[in-house]
């Protein structure tokens, strides 16, 4: 295929999560920053990508623009993988991780749906799979740093039906109240961004392995590439998971080498797109290793991260951040019910971005 144009939007969607904003990110977290990447091959196909914006959105789409886009753009692309590491190395002197990886997945993912709308099937099909799945998610909740704030959306969630809980708090006294509000009722996972030293970690482990029903805990130390120290922190009762931070098959296998966790969490918008993740797929069957994708997105990122589960079924469950946006930039109705979620046969990602949306949110270049 050759590829005719390369285009990026930022959309930024507000939401409501009843909560302050404050805690995860370096300041308050109110609005869903997409850099929306529409790819047209010359006979007029389009695919769709999304890079990793929250926070950086500028500094990525400027990447793309200035140093991916002109390696696209014109160019003619027998093999995905090929060119996507082939763009890895002629880009590597700008940093083989960060912005300029999560430029590269934008638009390795958005090559993979026009390759997939090229061939008239879902991508689901062109990535392996067999037949359509019913994928699971789980309610990844934003931190409220405040014991009956998140108890409250802990039932709220439960009571729409969502049977699987992530929380992002970092005080004891929060997981514990939280816990105690779901009461059995769904198994709890602990994501901590990194906010814990190795004591707190370890003296913190032993007060989730009594509390019972903690499914992992989520990158508990600083730095999250310290594969060493988080190996250290494995067979204290509750599993170990990481790698949303991580970036390309070459870091997970580092992390896989040192026994590093029990499992894996790739970002199809940060790693180096679905060429990487597909290797991180083989990397976690060898190892025999389970994969929790890292997916907090409502554009074409949670798209392929589900055509990426219904391809390799032995994926756990798919993470859906728990918020409520202003707008929904892809309309999922057709595709979801209740925290299910199970695609069609459509070609490509199957459903693209809502046009209405992305002009009412279009952020001004």
């Amino acid at each position: 295929m050759k590829i005719r144009s390369v285009e990026t939007r930022v959309v930024e969607i507000p939401f409501e999560d009843r909560g302050t904003g404050l805690g995860i990110t370096p300041s308050a977290w109110k609005t869903l920053e997409t850099v929306l990447i529409r790819v047209e091959d010359t006979d007029g196909n389009v695919g769709w990508g999304e890079a990793f914006g929250y926070f950086v959105a500028d500094a990525t789409r400027s990447v793309v623009e200035t140093r991916v886009k002109p390696l696209a753009e014109g160019a003619s692309i027998d093999s995905i993988p090929v060119w996507t590491r082939q763009t890895q190395r002629q880009l590597h002197l700008f940093g083989r991780y960060g912005i300029t990886m999560f430029a590269i997945s934008g638009v390795d993912m958005a090559l993979w749906d026009l390759s997939a709308r090229r061939a008239n099937v879902p991508l689901w099909q062109l990535l392996g799979g067999t037949e359509p799945a019913t994928l699971s998610t789980y309610a990844s909740l934003v931190r409220y740093g405040d014991a009956q704030a998140a108890s409250t959306i802990c039932r709220r969630a439960l009571d729409e039906g969502f049977r699987d809980i992530k929380l992002h708090e970092i005080d004891m006294p929060v997981i514990e109240a939280a816990h105690a509000e779901i009461a059995g009722q769904a198994p709890v996972s602990v994501d901590v961004n990194c906010a814990w030293d190795d004591a707190t970690a370890l003296g913190n482990l032993a007060r989730l392995r009594a509390l019972g029903g903690v499914s992992w805990l989520e990158e508990p130390i600083f730095p999250p590439e310290d594969f060493a120290r988080l190996a250290r922190l494995r067979s204290q009762g509750v599993p170990i998971a990481a790698g949303e931070n991580w970036c390309t098959a070459t870091q997970f296998s580092q992390a896989i080498d040192a026994r590093a966790v029990d499992y894996l969490q790739p970002s199809v918008s940060k790693v180096g797109g679905i060429t990487e993740f597909v290797d991180i797929m083989t990397l976690a069957r060898d190892a025999k290793l389970g994969v929790l994708p890292h997916s907090p997105y409502f554009g074409p990122g949670f798209l392929a991260t589900l055509h990426l589960a219904t391809a390799y079924r032995d994926m756990l469950q798919v993470e859906y951040l728990y918020v409520e946006p202003a707008a929904e930039l892809i309309d999922l109705s057709s595709v979801r019910e209740g925290q299910r979620f199970r695609l069609s046969d459509a070609p490509g990602i199957g459903i693209e971005p809502d046009e209405q949306v992305v002009s009412r949110f279009l952020r001004p270049r």
